[in-house]
């Protein structure tokens, strides 16, 4: 009574545990976002010769430039008083060259992705009937697409120049006078200095993303203001965390890296408030 099962049992179970797995599968296959899936792996596949070939033009055209992009990085008059770079490994400065020109060649490819699915996804006709299901209206092109992709250019630009010339500075002084009031020699390794500096440079320029993207959700009928208004302290905690990620582990640092992305969510916010007012 309590032996084994039969193998027949145990056949039967499992017949019959994946047949229903098929049955969900293929019908999620046949709906709107399985056939939209299913043109993106197919786009994909057709285009990876494409792909890898833009990826190899930026990274031989951005590679010789490297050195010399690494050598204005590390310049004495960006550098605090009493810091040094070193290097630990003899192909440590070959890695770094390898992977700012990685980074250039994926930036091209993932440029050329938005293009293709912005130009020719939106008119596949499972993603047509997928944004009636959801009930959005995209913009149209027009003045208004055109003042958006200004719109996040400028913000990506002023996102960069708060890194660059505000926060970086600010951090670099705070972290170095930190270690040498307790007495210790500061050497960075130029690996990780470099990161450090591409890190907040990104999550600035990501950041400051927020306002477009919170007015493109709310006029695009995608996101309702009494759902962002809900969801208020999850999209805090994001930018806490997209702070906690992308700098230094310490509270200034994510204070600076994630409270401009707030105050500047609660500005959009504020504008699409006056906005609906006045109309």
């Amino acid at each position: 009574m309590y032996g084994p099962r039969p193998r027949f049992w145990t056949k039967r179970r499992r017949r019959m545990a994946q047949e229903p797995i098929q049955a969900t599968v293929e019908r999620l296959a046949q709906s709107s976002g399985g056939q939209i899936l299913m043109s993106v792996k197919e786009g994909l596949r057709g285009s990876m010769k494409f792909y890898v070939g833009l990826f190899l033009l930026g990274f031989m055209i951005s590679f010789p430039l490297t050195s010399e992009f690494i050598a204005w990085l590390v310049d004495d008059h960006r550098l605090p008083d009493g810091v040094e770079i070193i290097v630990i490994s003899p192909v440590e400065f070959l890695f770094l060259q390898l992977r700012i020109a990685g980074y250039v060649g994926l930036t091209l490819v993932s440029l050329m992705i938005v293009y293709q699915v912005a130009l020719h996804g939106l008119r596949h006709q499972a993603v047509q009937e997928r944004l009636k299901e959801l009930d959005v209206t995209l913009p149209k092109p027009g003045p208004r697409l055109l003042m958006a992709m200004l719109g996040s250019v400028v913000l990506l630009m002023v996102g960069a120049f708060y890194a660059w010339y505000g926060l970086i500075p600010l951090l670099l002084d705070y972290l170095t006078t930190d270690a040498q009031q307790a007495g210790l020699s500061t050497e960075w390794r130029l690996s990780n200095y470099a990161g450090f500096i591409v890190n907040l440079v990104s999550a600035s320029a990501i950041g400051f993303q927020a306002p477009l993207i919170t007015t493109l959700l709310l006029r695009s009928g995608a996101v309702s203001r009494d759902q962002f208004v809900a969801s208020r302290r999850v999209i805090w905690f994001g930018a806490f965390v997209l702070g906690a990620f992308m700098s230094p582990p310490d509270p200034l640092s994510l204070f600076l890296v994630a409270m401009p992305i707030i105050l500047l969510f609660e500005a959009a916010m504020a504008v699409d408030r006056f906005m609906r007012r006045s109309v």
